[in-house]
């Protein structure tokens, strides 16, 4: 039975071949007009086929080509982000740098221009944590001539006074510690002397830029907005410091003296730089 069907495949496959030959003879003999109509009926039948697997490759390279281009753009991006973290960086440092130049070129037009002749420009290079808003240090020292009781101030006015002194540094305590007490003067419109006092220290725990000024006379006549300076008598401060100005007044000890709150000239939580005095 198995070479029955055996021998039915053979007779199949002779079959066909001679189908091919005799179409193959066929075509040979046609008229040139022929053959060309019957291979255009031959590509309109496979033409679709052969479409379709171009189709297919021309889109898979372009999604080849499209993942590229993605790669190459998030890489781009991130690069892109990179380089604006740099510029901002440099442009943060070119604002500071300028805003450092134009605060010195103030101090040194005003260092040229005031009445005490005899200063030197000290940084603030660190702050006492225990006492932080009346203690700063200096990068002055003995070394640059410097001892204590030298009046410490910045272009606005008194800003306290150098209490201790090392080879390269010194200790300064500022207005409103207790440790720098000032003989001071309230002025008048005139700038006349109006009463004496002296600033004790701080006249607010909430408010470090606001000290007292105590010893008034008890019949003062010192009101809100007048302008307090140094007056010279305590022997440290020269005459005519700036402390800052009025912002009320009060009796004290049952009537027998004045005390006023003054707010100070200087800020004292932004010092950078100082100017040591000397006498």
């Amino acid at each position: 039975m198995f070479a029955a069907e055996k021998s039915k495949l053979k007779k199949a496959h002779y079959i066909a071949l001679g189908f091919v030959v005799i179409l193959t003879l066929v075509l040979l003999r046609l008229p040139e007009r022929a053959t060309a109509h019957f291979k255009l009926a031959l590509g309109s039948v496979f033409a679709p086929l052969f479409g379709l697997a171009g189709s297919a490759q021309h889109l898979a390279g372009k999604a080849g080509q499209a993942v590229v281009p993605a790669r190459s753009l998030a890489r781009e991006n991130e690069e892109l982000h990179q380089q604006n973290d740099e510029l901002r960086l440099r442009l943060g440092q070119a604002d500071l740098a300028m805003r450092e130049n134009e605060r010195l070129s103030a101090l040194l037009g005003w260092a040229r221009t005031n009445q005490w002749r005899k200063v030197k420009l000290a940084r603030v290079i660190a702050r006492d944590p225990a006492n932080w808003w009346r203690n700063i240090h200096v990068d002055l020292g003995r070394r640059d001539g410097v001892h204590p009781d030298l009046a410490v101030l910045t272009a606005e006015g008194l800003a306290g006074r150098v209490v201790e002194v090392s080879e390269t540094r010194s200790r300064v305590v500022l207005l409103g510690d207790p440790n720098c007490r000032v003989a001071a003067v309230v002025l008048d419109e005139g700038r006349k002397g109006v009463d004496n006092g002296v600033i004790l220290g701080g006249a607010s725990v909430v408010d470090p830029s606001v000290v007292e000024l105590s010893y008034l006379s008890r019949s003062s006549a010192v009101k809100p907005g007048q302008i307090v300076e140094t007056s010279g008598l305590g022997g440290v401060f020269p005459k005519g410091l700036i402390i800052g100005r009025l912002v009320d007044c009060h009796a004290m000890e049952y009537g027998i003296y004045t005390g006023a709150r003054v707010k100070l000239a200087v800020n004292l939580n932004q010092l950078e730089e100082v100017w040591v005095l000397w006498r």
